[in-house]
């Protein structure tokens, strides 16, 4: 992985399952930390221009962190297929190492949002023995059995994970997020009155999520 003096730069990885594009979105100074920002279901169309990882990377970007957006396992020009977040996982712990070794002196966060979210939840368990991650924003967490069918397994989230999610989420009911939380009383932030998109209030989300990770933020 080579650096770039642009403010959007695309590079591979190889990868488990080939190939794998990432596009990264650099601050105008020195970056305050490296965060990846994950999309939602790619069987739905979901991709790193989804609205959402979209909106937040240009909110972190604009708040001085490195940006690395993949596109998950045959997603825009990324190898192979589908792996139902397992896959996904792998390939995030090989990126999370890639770009631990090229930027070691930089906190390292994740934020993922819907499957995006599942896939980093995995990610940040599997490290939380070795090497936990820095940062860690879940935002529309699939749990569980939803709606469309899929299977989402729940996973024990580090303690370290700011969770976001709407009142209205038709995609990822928030009922199931908060049976899975209640026997650890971890706290939930909820947006009233929206659904899983965030509608009406994605600006107030991201900047909860740049307040978040401002306290492990380099300055």
């Amino acid at each position: 992985m080579s650096a770039s003096a642009s403010q959007r730069e695309t590079r591979y990885l190889q990868g488990p399952a080939g190939r794998l594009r990432l596009t990264l979105d650099h601050p105008d100074d020195a970056p305050c930390g490296v965060v990846l920002v994950g999309h939602p279901q790619p069987l739905l169309g979901g991709s790193p221009r989804h609205p959402v990882p979209h909106s937040l990377a240009r909110v972190l970007r604009d708040a001085g962190w490195l940006v690395v957006r993949p596109s998950f396992r045959g997603v825009d020009d990324s190898e192979g297929e589908h792996g139902a977040g397992e896959g996904e996982e792998q390939d995030t712990l090989l990126m999370i190492t890639a770009l631990r070794e090229e930027y070691p002196r930089l906190p390292l966060a994740l934020v993922g949002f819907s499957f995006g979210a599942y896939v980093f939840a995995r990610a940040a368990t599997r490290l939380e023995a070795r090497q936990p991650v820095d940062g860690l924003v879940l935002m529309g967490l699939p749990v569980g059995q939803v709606p469309d069918g899929r299977y989402y397994q729940p996973q024990p989230i580090p303690d370290n994970a700011l969770l976001l999610h709407g009142e209205n989420d038709e995609r990822a009911p928030l009922t199931d997020l908060l049976q899975w939380v209640r026997p650890r009383q971890r706290p939930v932030v909820v947006f009233a009155g929206t659904d899983h998109f965030f509608k009406g209030c994605l600006p107030r989300a991201a900047a909860m999520v740049v307040g978040h990770l401002a306290a492990i933020a380099v300055r």
